[in-house]
């Protein structure tokens, strides 16, 4: 006989940091984009580790770290300036937040 277990399926409201209820969950969200989008630059140049470490002015081992999700040391600014180096404009905006939140957020977005 086979068990059956009853699960359920909750959908994420966008942010999985938020949605595991930890804190900064913004933040979170806005450094693994950042790391995603630099993963997925040296994937679609086909770089090696080597050749990405060499670009990115960092040794192969940070950047296996880096491609396998392991982020500890990679600050936002360290992030952002790694995907200026390879050879995208990031830019910082500031203005208003809307009326019907509590306070700011901080987002990436890809254009």
């Amino acid at each position: 006989m086979i068990a059956r277990h009853e699960s359920s399926i909750t959908p994420s409201g966008g942010n999985v940091f938020a949605d595991l209820d930890l804190p900064d969950a913004d933040d979170r969200l806005a450094k693994a984009e950042l790391a995603r989008q630099i993963g997925a630059i040296i994937r679609e140049r086909r770089l090696t580790q080597t050749v990405a470490a060499r670009a990115l002015n960092i040794d192969q081992p940070k950047v296996s770290a880096l491609l396998s999700g392991r982020l500890a040391g990679f600050s936002l600014e360290r992030r952002a300036r790694l995907l200026t180096l390879l050879g995208k404009d990031v830019e910082i905006v500031v203005r208003e937040k809307p009326s019907t939140r509590p306070v700011g957020r901080l987002s990436v977005l890809s254009i």
